[in-house]
């Protein structure tokens, strides 16, 4: 029974530092567009000038 004095105060600073974290999250902007990190990776890249082309036909 005694242990209960510690376990409720800790499970309670955990929800209430979860709580204050997700409100932190929503006011930053941090759940604002869920759909854009998603489709990123579908888009190409820019080819960027300078890069060399390597394969293993060019070290043989």
């Amino acid at each position: 029974m005694s242990v209960l004095y510690i376990a409720v105060p800790v499970a309670l600073l955990i929800a209430a530092g979860a709580v204050w974290a997700f409100i932190w999250s929503v006011k930053s902007g941090q759940l604002d567009d869920l759909e854009t990190p998603a489709a990123r990776m579908l888009f190409d890249d820019e080819p960027t000038t300078g890069q060399k082309k390597t394969s293993s036909v060019d070290d043989a």
